[in-house]
């Protein structure tokens, strides 16, 4: 089966074509235009997707010696982002569906960064416990099987992502605030200051970034931000996911007999091999195909996850 996924969630436009789980190109095109804003504009965020998605689309297929023709099934990035982006992308493969008459499958980018591990050719066990750090959501979810989960634990304000970028521009780094911090730490004394770590009360697997944020605000100075923040951060995925002093710290549960995933630095931040991937287990393990007809189809971009219906 020959899937063809566009992603354009946020600032990322991604086309990638796979065979059934193997990536056969994964192009990512990210939108430099929004440092000099410090963060991402919602307008100006459509109006590149729109730009490029064609093109990338069509570089993708170059890529992996495919043609329209070859393609099978088209998925792409459904919810939850940025509204007007997530209509480009959707729209675009929806009408490519219509056009080769072939099933359309809507895909939750969230479960995308869940799954984006089986993307290593690694096999995590079920059940398993997945970590998801990107952008907008810190989430803990328990993880029964393919589209059977829980999430256990959420963050109550700040994601880390969002942590990361506030931090950096607040210490004039730039954005996207992760790998200027990530990079800067490794050469830091992480003991130098410490910042006080938020523990959320009424629920021990909740997350809290706020308080961290506020603390920088009121010490610019070379800071120990990272390791503060990923010691409440103790499968792994999503864009912080690559972050190295994550990484280090989940590693060493494995000398107590933890196995600890994260994908490749490819497949960390927002990509359509994850869709592309999501939309393959999404359609293999539902038993009723027709749902993916476009004449039966009537799905809605949404703002946010909905916690609630996962």
């Amino acid at each position: 089966m020959n899937i063809l996924a566009v992603e354009t969630s946020c600032d990322e436009t991604s086309a990638s074509v796979l065979d059934n789980d193997i990536v056969l190109s994964n192009i990512i095109s990210s939108q430099i235009s929004h440092n000099k804003f410090g963060g991402v504009v919602p307008e100006l965020a459509s109006r590149e997707h729109l730009k490029n998605i064609s093109a990338i689309v069509s570089k993708s297929l170059d890529s992996s010696s495919k043609q329209l023709k070859d393609i099978d099934v088209i998925a792409a990035t459904c919810e939850p982002g940025l509204i007007g982006s997530l209509l480009i992308g959707m729209n675009f493969a929806k009408s490519l569906a219509f056009t080769l008459n072939v099933p359309f499958i809507p895909v939750n980018h969230i479960q995308a960064h869940l799954y984006s591990n089986f993307l290593n050719g690694q096999k995590p066990e079920f059940p398993f416990i997945g970590l998801i750090v990107s952008g907008g959501h810190t989430l803990l979810i328990h993880v029964e099987d393919f589209f059977r989960h829980k999430i256990i634990g959420y963050t109550l304000d700040d994601a880390a992502g969002e942590a990361f970028d506030k931090t950096a521009k607040l210490l004039g780094l730039g954005y996207p605030g992760g790998h200027h911090i990530d990079r800067l730490a490794k050469a830091g004394d992480r003991n130098y200051h410490k910042f006080p770590l938020t523990i959320v009360k009424e629920s021990k697997y909740n997350f809290s970034f706020s308080g961290i944020k506020t603390s920088v605000l009121y010490y610019l100075r070379k800071i120990n931000f990272e390791n503060v923040k990923t010691d409440s951060l103790s499968s792994v995925s999503g864009g912080v996911s690559a972050n190295s002093r994550l990484q280090e710290k989940f590693e060493k549960l494995t000398a107590s007999g933890y196995k600890v995933y994260f994908p490749k630095s490819e497949y960390a931040s927002d990509n359509a091999a994850m869709i592309g991937l999501t939309g393959y287990l999404k359609y293999i393990h539902t038993k009723d195909k027709s749902e993916f007809n476009l004449q039966s189809l009537n799905y809605l971009a949404k703002p946010r996850l909905d916690y609630d219906n996962f």
